[in-house]
């Protein structure tokens, strides 16, 4: 690691447990941050802009700010502190993409406020395109910055689920709740209060999960809320006769938005075999062989 950079990067080092350390294009999706975006436009001088071409300055820390060993230091005090219902809320969360845990709350919001079909297509195409563009705004940074994960700055550190094969920086879960939060409060302002509790659960999950460092998530949730009020103003442009085209619903019904006891509303057997360490695998502890490329002085 050279003195001009203040981390090892992603590419540098191995998973805890693993021999080799990840490469780019072997990477989750490394090309998303460059994919077709719905309410704002890719900018090649900017990053990114808003469909009037307003350079959007994104609300998200430099890496390089970061206090990184004392990041580590939260992770591995938590996981050392879980508690069943964190280890509970870190599985829930983490099963499957972070887009599938948000389909079951916007069906129960339709439900509930019994939403028309033509009105319902249209919640549902603004979150998840809402989410669609949070991702890969989310995406353009992870590999940009290529923050390591955890469980490579420590070789030792054993994790509730598999740890995702991309950069840390920013939390991809956090960032597509904050522009989930965002933009159902707007279709739904009286459930505003329990759709940001949602997304802050999200957000720690991954925290619980040990695959994410507190700033991932904080951040994450940071740049996914800026994203989400974008998509609302372009929304709110819409009319029809004169009319603005969207009528949120401001009569609280108390929709049943919670997870119910933490099991999935739509049950799929994942394949959670990975190569890293888990809490409860009894896989080999040597060290890593590219252990010397952590400063003891700086990450412990």
């Amino acid at each position: 690691m050279s003195l001009n950079q203040p981390y090892p990067y992603w590419t540098d080092l191995p998973y805890a447990g693993e021999s080799r350390p990840p490469s780019t294009n072997e990477g989750v999706e490394f090309e998303a941050g460059k994919w077709k975006t719905y309410f704002i436009e890719h900018s090649r001088r900017h990053g990114f802009k808003t469909l009037d071409g307003t350079p959007i300055r994104l609300a998200i820390k430099d890496p390089k700010t970061i206090d990184w060993p004392r990041e580590l230091k939260v992770v591995k005090e938590t996981l050392a502190h879980l508690t069943a219902d964190q280890r509970k809320i870190a599985v829930y969360w983490g099963e499957g993409p972070a887009s599938k845990q948000w389909v079951p709350i916007v069906d129960r919001l339709i439900d509930t406020y019994g939403v028309e079909a033509p009105r319902a297509a249209r919640i549902l195409g603004a979150v998840f395109s809402g989410m669609n563009d949070a991702f890969v705004v989310c995406w353009s940074l992870k590999y940009r910055w290529l923050v390591p994960r955890p469980n490579q700055l420590d070789p030792q550190l054993r994790t509730v689920i598999c740890t995702p094969k991309h950069p840390s920086y920013p939390s991809g879960h956090a960032t597509i709740s904050g522009a989930a939060e965002i933009i159902l409060s707007y279709f739904f302002p009286a459930e505003r209060r329990k759709l940001r509790e949602l997304a802050e659960e999200d957000a720690r999950s991954r925290l619980y999960a040990g695959v994410h460092f507190p700033v991932d998530n904080d951040e994450g949730l940071r740049l996914g809320r800026q994203i989400g009020h974008i998509v609302v103003e372009e929304l709110k442009k819409d009319y029809v006769e004169g009319r603005r085209l969207d009528q949120p619903f401001t009569e609280y019904r108390n929709a049943d938005i919670y997870p119910s006891d933490y099991r999935q509303a739509i049950p799929f057997r994942f394949d959670q075999k990975c190569g890293s360490l888990l809490l409860d695998s009894t896989d080999n502890e040597e060290s890593s062989p590219y252990t010397d490329w952590i400063d003891p002085k700086i990450f412990y």
